[in-house]
């Protein structure tokens, strides 16, 4: 009799961190997650004027800072002066740093999780259109290096396992890289495996297509072109799926709902899934009815109750929705 294979619950990514109670890409939001058991780390990265990667989302800080204009023309410096918690959350706990603490470069980050004492994923998106072009994602490969980055496997050993025989038994952190734009990840695939590459896409609204125009500061009147290159860059990502230029789609949930057919395509075919955002409980039951290996939420805690009372075994789980 064949003994039964133990089961794999899903991987819980925190978007940002666990951005839901915290603000975004903070080192509260990030410590949270780890807290609350969160296998991964999402984060956004850019760079600064002198070339510092910072994590952050937007191309400009005024949404979740007290600054004004785009991170690449401030320094490092002038990022660190920014209050970029008070418009969430204006008193945070101590025990997840002081205020002047909360803006993390990718070496801060990367500092914590090689601290964290277990295994942790790192998922790094490139943001693009970036002035900077590929020296951002020079530059992240740059900072991963120095902290002992292994290209074959992409994982960077914990604190205490700098040595290959420390490294065999200690915690690892796993590094993933991620963009909606195929450039970069043709770029980073001159030095990632492929299974560490995910491409980035959903379907495309007008919503979506506003809001980018908003974010760009263009004009209206560009809303056709702006709208063409976001849907080709979409259709883009997932033709590098269909491929196999990458080994992670990455497709927002409207993409799920609307095209189920295809993602049951790629996970019968061995292709990894890393959904985003996954926040609401029939969202979650979805992803695990049809065997989705990977989610990214805002609500890590909540996410990963779900799944792990869920049972469902995503290594080769059968898909029970039509």
């Amino acid at each position: 009799m064949t003994p039964l294979r133990p089961r794999r619950r899903a991987k819980v990514y925190a978007h940002r961190g666990s951005s839901g109670l915290f603000p975004e890409h903070t080192r509260a939001a990030y410590r949270r997650a780890l807290d609350e058991g969160a296998d991964g780390i999402e984060i956004d990265v850019h760079l600064t004027r002198d070339g510092e990667v910072v994590c952050f989302h937007d191309a400009l800080v005024d949404r979740t800072s007290d600054g004004h204009g785009a991170v690449a023309d401030l320094t490092l410096a002038d990022m660190r002066r920014l209050d970029v918690h008070s418009w969430k959350t204006p008193r945070l706990p101590a025990e997840y740093g002081r205020p002047g603490e909360q803006l993390m470069t990718f070496e801060d980050l990367l500092e914590l999780l090689v601290d964290a004492g277990r295994d942790v994923g790192l998922a790094v998106e490139l943001k693009h259109p970036s002035p900077f072009g590929h020296r951002l994602e020079e530059k992240v490969l740059q900072i991963l290096l120095r902290f002992g980055w292994d290209p074959e496997t992409s994982l960077v050993p914990g604190r205490g396992a700098r040595s290959r025989h420390a490294a065999a038994s200690a915690p690892q952190v796993d590094v993933s890289f991620m963009s909606f734009s195929p450039g970069s990840l043709l770029h980073l695939a001159e030095m990632v495996p492929p299974e560490k590459l995910c491409a980035l896409f959903d379907q495309v609204t007008e919503e979506q297509v506003l809001r980018r125009l908003e974010h760009l500061r263009f004009s209206f009147a560009l809303r056709p072109v702006v709208s063409a290159v976001m849907r080709g860059t979409a259709r883009d990502c997932e033709a590098m799926v269909w491929n196999a230029q990458v080994g992670l789609a990455g497709p927002g949930m409207r993409f799920v709902r609307e095209r189920r057919a295809d993602v049951k395509a790629w996970l019968a075919r061995g292709t990894g899934l890393r959904v985003w955002t996954v926040d609401e409980l029939e969202d979650v039951e979805l992803l695990l009815a049809l065997g989705v290996q990977e989610m990214t939420t805002n609500f890590p805690a909540r996410v990963i109750a779900a799944v792990s009372t869920s049972g469902q075994d995503t290594e080769r789980a059968p898909s029970l929705v039509p």
